[in-house]
């Protein structure tokens, strides 16, 4: 996993609430056995309709997902997460998440950056309006910023989450720290 210190980019408006994981990834789409190629499957039956905000030219090599309130939420899919980076996304921010969703993100090194409900509302208003405008994700900073439009709220992450995403630590990231500690483990084992 890669360090993340800022996500920095044009932004996407999804203006949903209830998003779960099924709508995010299809369960179609879960017969693969890699991490690759799920953004062809991201939000599959949605793209079917050429006015999804997806589809639209406009949102083209788009970083930041901005969502509306409970994004993320169902089953324990993975396979939504690797979705959204495959995609291009870095960065999701709804002022809320399902916790699943929100702790196999940190994990993969996708941020989710959950600000308070008006906060939220004003930048999906703001991005829907202007697709060029510069959104920063902040992890160092912890806060959410269009400068263009003079809004910046902040976001939540414990310290130990912001900790991985700024060194880039998944799960093997983790243990490796702990490699000497190992190795002398296993040369005492008969």
């Amino acid at each position: 996993m890669q360090p993340v210190r800022a996500v920095t980019g044009t932004a996407v408006p999804l203006d949903r609430s209830d998003v779960d994981t099924d709508q995010i990834i299809p369960s179609d789409w879960l017969k693969r056995v890699e991490r690759t190629g799920f953004g062809l499957g991201l939000f599959a039956e949605w793209r079917d309709d050429r006015d999804f905000v997806l589809n639209r030219p406009e949102h083209a090599g788009a970083t930041i997902l901005v969502a509306g309130p409970n994004f993320g939420v169902g089953s324990s899919r993975e396979h939504a997460v690797w979705a959204l980076q495959d995609y291009g996304f870095q960065a999701v921010v709804s002022p809320r998440f399902g916790d699943i969703f929100r702790n196999n993100s940190t994990k993969a090194g996708l941020v989710p950056a959950q600000v308070d409900a008006d906060f939220g509302r004003r930048l999906l208003d703001v991005v829907g309006a202007d697709p060029d405008l510069e959104v920063t994700v902040d992890v160092e900073r912890l806060v959410v910023a269009v400068p263009a439009a003079g809004l910046e709220g902040a976001f939540v992450l414990d310290p130990f989450t912001q900790h991985r995403l700024l060194e880039g630590l998944d799960d093997v990231g983790l243990t490796l720290r702990h490699a000497d500690a190992i190795d002398a483990f296993e040369q005492r084992r008969p």
